[in-house]
């Protein structure tokens, strides 16, 4: 693992433009036309590299990201998609079908939570929901239907990390796919070279960077990206969830300075979470030693990267959260809003917002509490400035 350097492998791809551009040519079309009607029916059998059909399928722009997303995590192959829920929901329709069982972590993103929750029962899929820091509660959970292990390396918005490694073995050992969504932690955690079988990401968030695109990636062995993609039978051929070449040349783009950027958020997180603890506010943050998983995330992640750039602060009471992000919001210190991985700090209320498909009690039970706070820490040039700001916004609301 400790030879494995995902921006390096992002850095050594080099495409070149159609007519000898730096940048990868958009391909601009939803069909493809043949020269001869048999490469058309070897193409749609899958038989011919390098030739397109329908951009449902395949196009070069996203094949280009593909690649990188590939190379990123080090597996076989990956396949983009029009949303982090596109790349989600099609994975698990693919491992699962009716009678089958999901084993997941009990913190996940309320998205995909509801599916799990609310969705695919309608299907014959059911999911057992559990603390996944626990690993004999994981190996508890499995049934003789179980096919999947579901996680978050970090989860959302409670920051529990997954000890991959130890979910791998599990796993193997009943014959099961460890799927991990590692949103939170591109770069500084691979959790393929730990052992994950499917590793997905929402590009939205940190690999594009700008909060401008809504895209996903299922980053996968060649044998599962060429089911998803399966004409006949492929969850992500058959759903839909295309993602655009515009798209996707954009989120290309902003690929390449990932690794700059995960470096100033993960500094910029861990300095102001020490602050914070320091000052006596509930604070948690992966890099603190105060965390309960900091021993295993620190044996996970690579340390050029730090650990990421989420934390939350519980303000006591939802009252005070509001406040006082209103009032941050005003002093143009960051935003109210959900999402992450912005060159802005963005902050909100799980509980109230990307959480908010969890019921109450359920949220009570997992520690989701009504004064948390999810900051998805900016690219502030000057760290201390950005501090002594937030903490006279608090005094200010009496915090």
């Amino acid at each position: 693992m400790s030879d494995f350097n995902p921006a390096d492998r992002i850095q050594d791809l080099q495409y070149f433009g159609e007519f000898g551009g730096v940048n990868p040519s958009i391909s601009d079309s939803s069909t493809y036309t043949f020269l001869s009607a048999k490469t058309m029916f070897d193409t749609f059998e899958g038989n011919m590299e390098g030739c397109y059909l329908y951009s449902r399928h395949s196009s070069p722009s996203n094949l280009y990201l593909d690649k990188a997303m590939a190379a990123m995590e080090g597996t076989e192959a990956a396949n983009v998609a029009a949303s982090g829920m596109g790349a989600i929901t099609p994975t698990l329709l693919q491992l699962c079908s009716h009678g089958d069982h999901i084993v997941s972590s009990r913190t996940i993103y309320g998205g995909t939570y509801a599916f799990l929750k609310n969705f695919i029962p309608r299907m014959g899929i059911q999911t057992t929901f559990i603390d996944i820091t626990k690993l004999d509660l994981v190996e508890a959970a499995i049934t003789p239907t179980t096919k999947v292990i579901y996680c978050e390396t970090v989860s959302n918005p409670l920051l529990e990390v997954a000890d991959i490694a130890g979910l791998s073995k599990i796993a193997k050992k009943h014959n099961l796919k460890l799927v991990v969504d590692n949103t939170f932690s591109p770069l500084s955690v691979a959790p393929a070279k730990l052992g994950a079988d499917i590793v997905i990401h929402s590009l939205t968030k940190y690999i594009n960077g700008s909060s401008d695109t809504v895209a996903g990636v299922v980053c996968a062995s060649r044998a599962f990206i060429d089911d998803l993609k399966n004409v006949n039978s492929g969850a992500s051929m058959l759903l839909g969830p295309t993602m655009d070449s515009l798209r996707s040349a954009s989120v290309m783009k902003n690929l390449r300075t990932l690794h700059i950027r995960m470096k100033q958020h993960s500094y910029n997180a861990q300095y102001l979470a020490e602050r914070f603890e320091k000052d006596g506010i509930k604070t948690v943050y992966p890099g603190l030693e105060s965390h309960p998983s900091h021993v295993i995330y620190k044996s996970m992640v690579n340390p050029e990267y730090g650990f990421g750039g989420m934390m939350t602060l519980d303000v006591g009471t939802l009252e005070k959260a509001n406040e006082l992000m209103e009032l941050m919001q005003s002093k143009n210190l960051g935003y109210l809003a959900v999402s992450l991985g912005f060159y802005k700090t963005l902050f909100s209320a799980p509980g109230t917002s990307t959480s908010s498909e969890i019921p109450l009690d359920e949220q009570k039970e997992m520690g989701l509490t009504d004064g948390l706070i999810r900051f998805s820490i900016g690219l502030d040039n000057d760290i201390e400035r950005t501090y002594q700001e937030m903490k006279k916004c608090m005094q200010m609301v009496s915090i």
